[in-house]
């Protein structure tokens, strides 16, 4: 299959490039600017990405090109920092521009070139350093108010720098120029599809887990459904499913969990009611780092003693993908800080009994809805709303004890049934949720002073869960969800609406 290798130099915009190649059905894998060579050329890519990215590229730490891919005589694509990187390493020169440009700006194409026509175009524009001179056999094609180099192209040898941001949506036609790179200059085919996505991760998982015993851990949602299917599909009778009650589920999730696994795969599935082994330890813990902590640790005790029953067990399969590794990146990996621990990434034991199976690692969410369509998966399981690996405990902010998480459970429900009676559930949203706050404020009821806590409601847009924008939701939607709210759970006397993007926020509230 073709590949392009992207090499992130450490910016936030790395994983959407990555997305932007793989809407033109082309396989891509991000790895850091530092990754061997070896590694990156085993990949047999047709062209490379360079990310943009935090450094002056004249700084003494700065990242730079590794040799091999200049080397390489492949089609390059700088973005950013790695059109700066490009000039640098063939002899150009970079220097701090006089005015920094960030956010949307008018870009003035001025020649022919391979990615947009003559005229002017509004792209997304983050950087303080610029290109003042350029390298030999390099041409300039466009320019900005500011920026008297924003584009420039070696068509002899297929390199290209884009001073601009084209993976971000709000450069217009930006995934058309991605995609005339992957496709039309590296020439790389158009076969990631979900048909090849499936067969590349069975074929993965049978190398890697060749005639053991396996069990996966499932709790209904897409992403551990889909996993757990892929695996079956891989070793078939080998696998074993294993569903735990936490305590910390959505109102009547258990009952639907099992009622949904049933009908969409044939493997065997264990339930294990454990509500007491995580509530008691997270009595009184606050901090929600080290909640996730205590969630993962039971979780991992849990299923090693569950194993057990099944028999000599090596691996865990679990639904980890893209978004939750970016997120959970260590501040030891210098391509992206750690914005929190996942439940299912970073926020595992480092001693446990298994090794991990994660066959949607490095696939999008919307990636891993089209896999399980594929897979014949029931579309309204494939299209259910994400739900957190920790559960309500990161949506029950302060202490976690039964009350709280009985009147978060109620509220939730409540909003869920007022959006998909609104038809807003799937279409108007990807995910809406309530968050219990530690917050007690003023209220009256029936006469009476109340002093009772706060209830906020959360729903996001967004394609890839990286970067997401709060739902309009209507006025009189948002009232009624209020109104119930406060007249029906006890204890809560206020609601307040969250609208908040991500970024600066995340989705999660913990």
């Amino acid at each position: 299959m073709d590949s392009i290798a992207i090499l992130d130099f450490g910016s936030q915009y790395a994983q959407l490039i990555a997305r932007r190649v793989r809407e033109a059905h082309v396989y891509c894998e991000l790895l850091p600017h530092s990754t061997p060579a070896p590694e990156v050329l085993a990949l047999n890519p047709k062209g490379f990405i360079l990310s943009g990215g935090p450094d002056s590229v004249y700084a003494p730490e700065a990242r730079q090109i590794p040799p091999y891919v200049l080397e390489s005589g492949l089609p390059i694509l700088g973005i950013c920092y790695g059109m700066q990187a490009l000039t640098h390493a063939l002899g150009g020169r970079v220097n701090a521009a006089p005015k920094r440009e960030y956010g949307s700006m008018a870009l003035h194409v001025s020649d022919e070139n391979p990615f947009l026509p003559i005229g002017d175009h509004a792209v997304w524009m983050s950087h303080g350093d610029q290109v003042e001179a350029l390298a030999p056999g390099f041409k300039t094609w466009a320019h900005s108010e500011n920026t008297a180099i924003a584009a420039m192209t070696d068509d002899a040898h297929k390199r290209y720098g884009l001073q601009f941001h084209p993976e971000v949506h709000h450069t217009v036609g930006g995934s058309e120029i991605i995609e005339t790179f992957v496709r039309g200059i590296c020439g790389a085919k158009a076969d990631w599809i979900p048909a090849s996505i499936i067969q590349q991760a069975v074929e993965h998982v049978r190398r890697q887990v060749a005639g053991e015993q396996i069990v996966a851990a499932v709790s209904g949602g897409v992403d551990s459904t889909v996993a757990a299917a892929l695996v079956h599909k891989a070793v078939g009778d080998r696998l074993t499913c294993i569903f735990v009650d936490t305590g910390l589920l959505r109102q009547d999730e258990p009952q639907s969990v099992m009622r949904t696994f049933r009908e969409n795969l044939t493997a065997p599935l264990r339930v294990v009611e454990a509500s007491q082994s995580f509530l008691h330890p997270l009595k009184g813990v606050r901090d929600p780092e080290r909640k996730r902590r205590i969630i993962g640790e039971t979780f991992i005790r849990t299923f090693e003693a569950e194993a057990r029953k099944v028999g000599k067990v090596r691996y865990l399969v679990q639904g980890t993908i893209y978004p939750d590794v970016v997120e959970s990146s260590g501040p030891d990996r210098r391509s992206a800080a750690r914005i929190k621990t996942h439940h299912n990434v970073g926020g595992l034991p480092s001693k446990m009994d298994f090794e991990l199976v994660e066959p949607l690692r490095y696939l999008f969410k919307d990636e891993v809805r089209q896999v399980g369509i594929a897979l014949g998966l029931d579309e309204n399981l494939v299209w259910k709303q994400p739900f957190p690996g920790p559960g309500l405990a990161v949506r029950c902010l302060g202490e976690i004890t039964p009350t709280r998480l009985d009147r978060l459970r109620q509220a939730d429900k409540i909003m869920t049934d007022e959006l998909e009676s609104a038809g807003l559930l799937r279409q108007g949203t990807a995910q809406a949720f309530a968050v219990l706050l530690p917050v007690q404020s003023v209220g009256v009821m029936g006469d009476q002073r109340t002093y009772g806590e706060t209830v906020a409601l959360r729903a996001v847009t967004t394609d890839d869960f990286m970067t997401a924008d709060w739902a309009r939701l209507p006025s009189d939607l948002l009232a009624r969800i209020s109104n119930r709210i406060v007249n029906q759970i006890d204890g809560v006397n206020r609601v307040v609406y969250d609208i908040t993007s991500k970024p600066p926020a995340t989705i999660e509230w913990e």
